[in-house]
């Protein structure tokens, strides 16, 4: 069986995936990347992917970062990654007439978390998404793809900062394979959420292809809190495209994760439930107004979300079990075989 790891984008608050992985080592006494066979992410889950399957600079064969340190990543980094371009502001919209945070806080925290490293050097089979404006196509950074090919291969930090360029608050990232040769002078890339912000769809399929039909998958899927913050229809009727331009991000991305959830509903667990089950997707909806943001970086918000993932831990243990399945099928699977490298 082969077990696949897909982690949605949302921001800061990545805290929640890193926070239930963080809860799979400990119970499992292994890193991630020794769990899995796969791992997808997009935009702040790329972030979470790529740092789980980055090598150990004195160690190649173990990862540089436990789920905990990615915890801190956000807890220690979130102020320097959301740095505000206060002086763009126009006040009397309230709106910024450029992206809202400089790239230099986010390029810096990338550059000391990942350096040197590339994409072929991770552990296990990787796939971030990002879309590409120039081209208008989709972009998939890619373990196997970078192994077969130096065009196909990047810096991690690069292809982190490709995937998280959120539309508003961040600009494009131009990113340039690791070919010097290459015809692509560089890739005008933006945050992976265009593509799928939930990355599950695209794992499974990449898996197919990876790891044949015939195999059997598990896959485990992070969201980072649904939205449940609504716009009336009162006010949403006489909206013009300054008033759209946050909210139908937000939208869009709870649309595509509650459909990419149906679909693998369909079909992984289509009559399977309790230890039959190789689907599963752990995600909560949003109670407190400020965890909506993708954005709120302050130490209040922070503790907050770290509560929330709490609780999301211990209603995915006790109430519906998953958290214990998962466990114990990665258990049973690393008993039989262990992920390719």
């Amino acid at each position: 069986m082969k077990k696949i790891l897909a982690i949605d984008g949302g921001g800061i608050r990545g805290i929640v995936p890193a926070m239930i992985l963080t809860r799979i080592e400990e119970q499992m006494k292994k890193p991630i990347a020794q769990l899995f066979d796969l791992i997808a992410g997009t935009s702040t889950g790329g972030i979470i992917a790529l740092g789980l399957t980055k090598p150990h600079p004195q160690d190649k064969q173990r990862p540089h970062y436990a789920a905990q340190k990615l915890v801190e990543l956000y807890r220690d980094n979130g102020a320097q990654i959301f740095k505000e371009k206060t002086w763009k502001k126009i006040m009397s919209l309230g709106y910024t007439a450029d992206e809202k945070y400089t790239a230099d806080g986010i390029e810096a925290m990338l550059n000391n978390y990942f350096g040197n490293t590339k994409i072929s050097e991770a552990l296990v089979e990787t796939m971030i998404t990002a879309y590409e404006i120039e081209k208008r196509s989709n972009h998939f950074f890619k373990r196997s793809t970078a192994r077969n090919n130096i065009g196909d291969d990047y810096y991690m930090r690069d292809v982190a900062r490709a995937t998280s360029a959120a539309p508003t608050y961040f600009e494009p990232a131009k990113v340039k394979s690791l070919d010097k040769n290459s015809i692509n002078e560089y890739y005008a890339l933006i945050d992976g959420g265009m593509v799928a912000n939930n990355p599950a769809m695209c794992a499974y399929v990449e898996a197919k292809k990876l790891f044949g039909d015939q195999e059997e998958l598990m896959l485990v899927s992070l969201g980072t809190g649904n939205s449940f913050r609504q716009f009336k229809y009162k006010k949403a009727r006489n909206w013009g495209l300054i008033e759209w331009a946050k909210p139908i991000i937000d939208i869009m991305f709870d649309a595509v994760n509650n459909s990419t959830d149906h679909q693998l509903n369909v079909l992984l667990n289509r009559g399977k439930s309790g230890k039959d089950r190789r689907y599963f997707r752990i995600d909560a909806g949003i109670r407190i107004e400020s965890q909506n943001d993708l954005d709120n970086s302050t130490p209040d918000n922070i503790k907050s979300l770290i509560d929330f993932s709490e609780d999301i831990i211990e209603t995915f243990s006790m109430k519906f079990g998953y958290i214990p399945q998962i466990c114990e099928l990665l258990e049973k699977a690393s008993s039989s075989s262990s992920p390719q490298s």
